[in-house]
């Protein structure tokens, strides 16, 4: 019975941050995490050619399928 204290403590505190719109440590919604990451790849996209790579990919993937 003592190991329950501890877990409880763990699930009520739980429970006041999400009352208040707060998620618990390490979780965000998806859309969130894609909006923050949308500018960067941009930038890395623009910055090192990227496009030209996914273009040049795609033609090699379309030419081994016989397209």
């Amino acid at each position: 019975m003592a190991d329950t204290a501890p877990r409880t403590m763990i699930r009520t505190q739980g429970r006041k941050l999400s009352s208040l719109g707060v998620r618990p440590s390490g979780t965000r919604h998806p859309l969130v995490a894609t909006l923050m990451v949308l500018p960067l790849a941009a930038l890395l996209t623009v910055a090192f050619g990227g496009w030209e790579a996914v273009v040049t990919q795609a033609s090699s993937v379309g030419v081994m399928l016989g397209r």
